[in-house]
């Protein structure tokens, strides 16, 4: 075989090799943070309850 050929052979080798090497990042499955509560949000989701009542004394 002619060196063209080897040299050919070897460079698509070199780039199946690179291209099989990289692996792509992991997704990120964390959940997302919790929404703020505004006016908005409220309307939509009703308002929170209200904190339980604290001792009176």
């Amino acid at each position: 075989m002619s060196p063209v050929i080897h040299l050919g052979l070897a460079s698509l080798l070199a780039i199946a090799v690179a291209a099989c090497s990289t692996a792509p990042a992991a997704p990120d499955l964390s959940p997302p943070p919790p929404r703020r509560l505004d006016a908005k949000t409220q309307l939509e989701y009703g308002a929170p309850p209200p904190p339980p009542p604290g001792p009176r004394y």
